[in-house]
């Protein structure tokens, strides 16, 4: 009996926290309680594993000194940053600065890549240019071509004098982190680090999340130039999923003074896993370029305030006036981002979303295609691109005002995943990343609200079940 009383007061403990947690939307709430009372052993011991955003007392307050240390990135006038240029793009810097601190800074210009091995291959010529330091952070690095071609460019940058610190995520690079090149790059004086730390796996859960991760693509050199988009350092092939290539992704190289806020978010990283101050690198400011246009980071993640990233795509959706093109991979919306899709398609603006035909995620494409039918209802185009993985993240606003990153539009993204994007205001800019959406789309197919009704019953009930954990996911 005991015993028995125990179970039932664990089991209700635990639902009471669900029900009492901040920050938690109700469709979350509902998920987790649906998962803890019919299986109460499983569901207690997955949401004391995975249901808490937690990243751990200790990391909060090395987060907290690491602020203190680092100088505030470099502040304009607010006629110089931008604003004032139009009430929506105002509003859309504010939702921005209130995230991550970054005020829209004047005087950048931007390279859009041809593709992702031009990219590399533009990342190494910049790396073999460099006289002071070069910093990268990448989710995934793999001993690839390309990921070898970035490696041996910082060995290069390294034996020269090059301050050279290279940074990726211990889970999403195990095997490079694992591996003789590694060890290799490591011998020739590149500083090298892991980005949240795994360890001992039955120690670490006492840490915060063990599958909080360092999702972010950056890179920086001679505090000058800095790249953002959804590359990772690894060939199109992919290897780790290769039956789902060629990986398709989008990369900006940029010039300006937003590069210190790409170069804060790299420092505060590194601070994070090596003892280490950057404040220094941190402080060399970068003269606005003539003719440039205003920009912001938009750095998010667990330690930033909840719904950060969702709030900044559903103000992003709601300035849209003409047009809207959103590529994404990966499409698991809070109930806000749908409805805010929708809205905008009754509205009238003219809104495509474009998702990879075939997910490497059995879950996350079976919860997407469960959305499907309400966009298609409001008048969203939505189309599904054939080639391989579409893994570009790019949201455009009436070919004026671009988000582009490595953020998903998918709960990992909003709630456990370190996050960096750029938000820019240039028309020729955004001309180029919505060219490059439509190249996207001459490859791609329609999905038509008539092939969505004719789904088998049981892909729908499917589809529909997996969504309903969504939130848990």
């Amino acid at each position: 009996m005991i015993w028995i009383l125990l179970h039932y007061a664990i089991v209700l403990a635990c639902v009471m926290r669900i029900l009492l947690r901040p920050h938690r939307d109700p469709a979350a709430r509902a998920a987790w309680v649906l998962t803890t009372l019919p299986v109460p052993v499983v569901g207690v011991l997955a949401y004391l594993l995975f249901g808490e955003t937690s990243i751990g007392r200790r990391r909060i307050e090395r987060l907290r000194r690491i602020e203190e240390l680092l100088p505030d990135a470099a502040r304009f006038p607010a006629e110089e940053a931008g604003a004032g240029a139009s009430p929506r793009v105002d509003a859309l810097f504010r939702v921005g600065a209130s995230i991550s601190g970054f005020e829209p800074c004047p005087g950048n210009s931007a390279e859009l890549m041809a593709d992702s091995d031009a990219a590399v291959d533009a990342i190494v010529a910049d790396i073999d240019a460099a006289t002071d330091h070069v910093h990268l952070m990448f989710y995934i690095w793999v001993a690839d071509t390309n990921g070898r071609k970035v490696a041996e460019a910082l060995m290069r940058a390294a034996q020269r004098g090059v301050a050279c610190r290279a940074m990726a995520d211990d889970i999403g690079s195990r095997r490079l982190i694992r591996s003789a090149l590694w060890t290799e790059m490591k011998s020739a004086g590149v500083h090298l680090a892991s980005a949240y730390r795994v360890g001992n796996p039955l120690l670490r859960i006492f840490d915060g999340r063990i599958d909080l991760r360092n999702h972010r693509k950056i890179v920086v050199i001679d505090g000058r130039v800095t790249y953002c988009g959804s590359q990772n350092c690894a060939d199109p092939a992919f290897v780790q999923k290769a039956k789902y290539a060629p990986w398709v992704d989008i990369m900006l190289r940029i010039e300006g003074p937003v590069v210190q806020q790409a170069q804060r978010v790299f420092a505060a990283d590194w601070m994070e896993a090596v003892d280490e101050d950057l404040s220094g690198a941190v402080a060399t400011e970068t003269a606005p370029i003539p003719n440039g246009w205003p920009a912001q980071v938009v750095a998010t993640g667990p330690s930033v305030r909840a719904s950060a990233m969702p709030e900044m795509f559903t103000s992003l959706i709601f300035a849209a006036r003409e047009e809207l093109v959103v590529t994404t991979p990966y499409y698991v919306p809070t109930e806000g981002i749908q409805s805010a899709l929708c809205a905008a398609a009754y509205r009238g603006v003219k809104v495509t979303v474009v998702f990879p035909a075939r997910n490497d995620s059995l879950f996350v494409g079976a919860t997407s295609r469960s959305y499907y039918a309400g966009l298609l209802a409001s008048g969203v185009e939505i189309r599904e691109y054939l080639p391989g993985l579409l893994h570009s993240k790019t949201l455009v606003v009436d070919s004026k005002i671009a988000l582009i990153g490595s953020a998903n539009m998918d709960r990992r993204s909003f709630d456990l995943n370190y996050e960096n994007n750029i938000l820019l205001v240039h028309r020729q800019t955004c001309r180029d990343i919505r060219q490059r959406q439509d190249t996207y789309m001459a490859e791609t197919r329609v999905v038509t609200p008539e092939e969505v009704a004719s789904w088998s019953l049981p892909r729908r009930l499917w589809q529909n079940a997996v969504a309903m954990i969504g939130p848990i996911l």
